[in-house]
């Protein structure tokens, strides 16, 4: 997602680190501590303009959610959505999110969501996409025993590969959709932006989850 450098995100972000976290490092192993319940923790990889964290958050209040994202100004654009919302379980983080070792504790997180990841469809980037081995081994490590995973993505190459690679990690599938919009699982589905976008325009939608 490219977003424009937008004059009022630096500003925004800077007066409102009580919800926006700029430096996740200090943070490890202590998220418990930054929410107004102690809960299950749940975070999204690349949270875009926050839609579907702010909506899960919003619909389970029981479950504390972190969203992270790379970019400055979309990250900044979440946080204004958020702040209209005033979630006592919600937190937004600006970080990289393959460094998650480095972010949160063995064991600290209850499920990662990956919401329509760059596909990286290149042979030679494939240790950049976010289901390759090295990226699972993480997820595993910060995830509580028998953590679970879920991906949702328009790209269908991404997908079969995600299945592939979970499957070759021992990864306990529970739930494969190839047209998720056209499926039961629709009823409880929430929508990022991208997805809604990619709906309106008649494109499938794939969804894999379970758990390590």
């Amino acid at each position: 997602m490219r977003v424009r450098n937008k004059t009022w995100a630096e500003p925004l972000i800077e007066a409102h680190p009580e919800l926006m976290v700029t430096d996740p490092l200090q943070n490890k192993g202590n998220w418990q501590e930054r929410f107004k319940e102690k809960q299950p923790i749940q975070i999204e990889i690349g949270m875009g303009k926050g839609q579907f964290i702010i909506q899960m958050a919003l619909k389970y209040p029981h479950i504390n959610f972190i969203g992270i994202e790379i970019q400055h100004s979309v990250g900044a654009i979440a946080l204004k959505n958020a702040l209209k919302e005033k979630l006592p379980n919600l937190q937004l983080v600006l970080a990289d999110g393959a460094n998650l070792d480095e972010y949160f504790d063995n064991g600290e997180i209850k499920r990662i969501y990956l919401n329509f990841s760059d596909p990286w469809p290149k042979k030679r980037h494939e240790k950049r996409r976010l289901t390759y081995k090295s990226f699972l081994h993480v997820y595993q490590e910060i995830l509580v025993e028998h953590g679970a995973l879920e991906l949702k993505t328009d790209n269908q190459g991404l997908f079969e590969y995600s299945l592939v690679s979970l499957n070759n990690y021992g990864f306990v599938l529970e739930d494969v959709f190839l047209d998720l919009h056209h499926s039961d699982e629709a009823l409880e589905n929430v929508e990022t932006e991208y997805e809604h976008k990619f709906s309106e325009k008649g494109q499938r939608i794939y969804k894999l989850s379970g758990h390590f």
